[in-house]
């Protein structure tokens, strides 16, 4: 029988089967101080158990506040970014209160709203805040039916399995009767639709070749667009930083990383990297180049091209120019993406001369015609034919929530859904499921109701929304072009937002309604996404801040007030439903001979639990099956093979998105003949942040910006053509907006390119104004927004070019961790 352990009490096996950890002692028993059971248990020390999307950790209580958020020895890399936590819980960014946009409450919901993100607000009770939320859901349903409401809840939400707000703000406008909702996700909104067209799987949220096999097998790995060593430090449910083991250990068996990125990333580094630079945003080209060196010199696998692929054909008269007159060599990329030839045409055959590991980041998605990168990655791939061979292929999940950590023999804990049954006679999901808009198009919707866009084969209409109801986001700093939001954000009657903080969408929202933190609740939650290694109680260690309550609380009030009875809670208690799920993943494990403690003695624990892989998990290779019974193991295309050349495609004939691997120019590149900016604005994952996450942790803060500002990342010969020098406050500008930031000055820039991290807080000079300068500076200010093709309709986030200027004169300050204004 497997068991799982609590963190301390066993040995772990490494991820190479070696080595063991020693030293850790056994797991205290519970505190005789805890009373009754459901009371949060409480280490020695005032510690509680609890954790977040950087990992598990001990809360440390001293005096009723919560000073530390004290790493587990189960996490073998803790972030920093725990530092954060407690400063974060207690920023003066906290809302405090129900608060009312002060017109909005003198005179009732306006379309138009100029008002928005501009005015003060009015504190009111929480009876007045249901009433007027029940009262409008209600209005706009049988004003302009359910068509009319947009529930938007899109980001990092919370981790628990419980308070898990995406689903209950679902939920809730489900029992009401429908609203419409969003397809795809800003981080892989291209990839997500053409990769089950080439390999028949979603590919961007899956588990990786693990990292054993890598370690053993790859003799050259390729981080392509990826910076590993600062995304892996989050995952979307509990982190447990498995990934930065085994980069750990490539780098201590020495083996061969080449690091493809304008920028000189912490990976690099970490990992002795050799770097390439190539120019932003022609990362197809340059693959293009090394396929047609691998066609032309013979290093093509033309075996496992004819028997686990279809379209080759196609794809190299592509390549050889035969069926468009230019021929892809080594030469024509390097004139496109600036990488040597000579360099381009080495690094196929390298490629072909190793057992090669391709790992690719999701930056090169994000952008104008971003379905192409990862079709060219896989074309790459299937030459090499190393795919399902150990520790060669491709990945595109590396850099994300872990992946390729081994995978645990642990059940799955279930969670609240946003569906439930049906209640006193009404028909449960009435009208639901109305309409989905692509993620990406938000924006676009609220300007053009009515509006009909091409979506991966399909038609949408956008509806007319006249109510957004937003929770567990930040859309004013992860949707691209800020200024054309801000226009969009009026059209609406009503916007409502639940928050633990004043973030730049709370403060354009009609009525704000304060969360709590996790950390003021309680719940369970599972311990990363690709081994669920871990499971935690998440027990609460503060009481609630000022008036904040949880949003399984908030939509439980409101759909009692709307008449729906317990049709939302099911007439359980928070603690009813979190043992529920525990018993559910209980039952799992007793099916599969996984020991687990009962509930009461794991809700106790000070610990997690453990959960080890068996040989399967610690020997897996992603396509192994398929590559050795393709018949029996097809991938899901229609094919059942790769597919080089998509006949789906090609039938919807779109003339954004060709049939095969293709170079298209970018709405606005650096290459752009008579392009208007001469730099191109590189928007990476921050460091000391979750995307917009912890920026009000002054703590974190302290770390990383300049003049109290986003820092901007410059070349010293780009900084030097401006005058620019280390430590000055910089205007970044284009046509869509300014924004100011910190300079700093550094040879780990490519020239031509300069880096502002995405999730910095929207601060507006002049609040609620389009086109208004950014004091912080976010980089959504200046990015396009548009559809990456008539295909997927990503983000185009990293679709950007820029000038730089030094800021002359007093800065404003910044604002965008106060309170909002208000009016008592």
């Amino acid at each position: 029988m497997t068991k799982a352990h609590a963190a301390g009490t066993l040995t772990r096996r490494s991820l190479l089967k070696a080595s063991a950890l020693a030293g850790l002692g056994a797991v205290a028993g519970p505190s005789l101080l805890l009373g009754p059971r459901r009371a949060a248990a409480q280490g020695a020390g005032g510690a509680i158990l609890q954790g977040s999307h950087w990992g598990p950790f001990h809360a440390v209580i001293e005096d009723g506040k919560f000073v530390e958020a004290r790493s587990l020895d189960v996490d073998k890399f803790p972030t920093d970014m725990l530092a954060g936590i407690p400063d974060s819980v207690y920023s003066d960014a906290r809302i405090r209160y129900p608060m009312v946009r002060k017109s909005y409450l003198e005179n009732g919901p306006r379309a138009n709203d100029e008002s928005r993100g501009a005015e003060e607000f009015v504190r009111v009770s929480w009876d007045e805040a249901i009433d007027l939320i029940s009262g409008e859901l209600q209005r706009v349903k049988d004003t302009y039916g359910n068509e009319a409401i947009f529930g938007g809840s899109y980001g990092w939400k919370s981790v628990g399995k419980l308070h898990n707000c995406r689903n209950l703000l679902g939920r809730m406008l489900n029992l009401h009767g429908g609203y419409i909702n969003h397809t795809g996700d800003y981080s892989t909104g291209a990839s997500q639709v053409i990769m089950p067209h080439v390999v028949g799987r979603l590919e961007v949220y899956e588990q990786q070749t693990v990292w054993p096999v890598v370690v053993e097998n790859s003799t050259l790995v390729v981080l392509w667009g990826a910076n590993p060593m600062i995304t892996n430090q989050i995952d979307w449910i509990l982190c447990e930083h498995g990934a930065l083991e085994g980069f750990a250990a490539l780098k201590d068996k020495g083996t061969r990383v080449i690091g493809i990125d304008p920028v000189r990333s912490d990976s690099i580094d970490e990992m002795n990297a050799e770097w390439i630079a190539p120019r932003p945003q022609t990362d197809v080209a340059m693959m293009l180049g090394i396929c047609h060196t691998l066609m032309s010199e013979g290093l093509h696998d033309q075996d496992f091209l004819d028997e686990y692929t279809v379209g080759f054909e196609e794809f190299s008269a592509y390549l050889s120019g035969e069926s468009d007159g230019t021929e892809k060599t080594a030469d024509w990329a390097s004139a496109i993406c600036e990488v040597p030839a000579d360099t381009i045409r080495q690094l196929a055959r390298d490629f072909a001369a190793n057992r090669t590991m391709l790992m690719s980041g999701w930056a090169m998605q994000r952008m104008d015609h971003g379905e192409q990168a990862h079709w060219a990655l896989v074309a790459i791939a299937s030459m090499l034919g190393q795919i399902g061979l150990p520790g060669g292929g491709f990945g595109l999940s590396y850099h994300y929530s872990n992946g390729g950590t081994p995978t645990a023999v642990a059940p799955v804990l279930p969670g609240i859904t946003a569906t439930g049954k049906a209640v006193e006679g009404a028909a449960w999901l009435e009208k639901s499921g109305l309409a989905s808009i692509p993620l990406a198009r938000i924006a676009d919707m609220l300007l053009n109701p009515g509006k009909v866009i091409d979506f991966n084969g399909d038609k949408v209409t956008y509806p007319d929304i006249q109510l957004i109801y937003w929770v567990g986001g930040n859309p004013f700093v992860h949707h691209q072009d800020t200024n054309t939001l801000t226009k969009a954000w009026r059209k609406p009657e009503t916007v409502i937002v639940h928050d633990m903080y004043w973030t730049p969408t709370a403060r354009h929202a009609d009525i704000v309604l304060p969360a709590n933190t996790s950390y003021e609740r309680n719940d369970i939650e599972q311990g990363g996404s690709y081994s669920l290694r871990l499971m935690t109680p998440m027990r609460k260690a503060i009481d609630p801040l000022y008036e904040s309550r949880s949003d399984f609380d908030i939509f439980n009030e409101i759909s009692k007030k709307l008449g729906y009875g317990t049709g939302f809670d099911d007439g359980k208690t928070e603690m009813e439903w979190i043992e529920g799920f525990y018993d559910a993943a209980l039952t799992q494990a007793k099916a599969r001979r996984i020991d687990m403690p009962d509930f009461d003695t794991f809700w106790n624990g000070e610990q997690p639990l453990v959960f080890e892989p068996d040989e399967e998990g610690l020997n897996y290779v992603r396509y192994a099956d398929f590559r050795e019974e393709p018949l029996l193991e097809p991938l899901g295309t229609p094919s059942g093979k790769i597919e080089l050349y998509s006949r789906a495609i090609e039938a919807m004939g779109y003339d954004d998105c060709p049939p095969h691997p293709t170079w298209m120019e970018p709405v606005e590149w650096l290459g752009q003949e008579g392009a208007k900016y001469p730099l191109h604005l590189d928007t990476a994952h921050p460091k000391y942040r979750l995307h917009s996450q912890l920026n009000n942790a002054e703590v974190l803060r302290d770390k990383y910006t300049v003049s109290g500002r986003e820092p901007m990342l410059i070349s010293p010969a780009d900084a030097e053509a401006r005058g620019i020098a280390d430590g000055d406050v910089v205007r970044i500008f284009n046509d869509r907006g300014a924004v100011l930031a910190g300079a700093v000055v550094t040879d780990r820039m490519r020239p031509g390119v300069v880096r502002l991290n995405e999730g910095a807080w929207y601060d507006p000079a002049e609040p609620g104004v389009v086109g208004a300068l950014d004091k912080y500076g976010s980089p959504n200010v200046l990015a396009i927004d548009k559809g990456t093709s008539k295909l997927a309709q990503g983000n185009c986030g990293h679709t950007a070019i820029v000038d730089v200027e030094k800021f002359e004169g007093e800065a404003p300050p910044v604002t965008a961790f106060t309170g909002a204004p208000s009016a008592g």
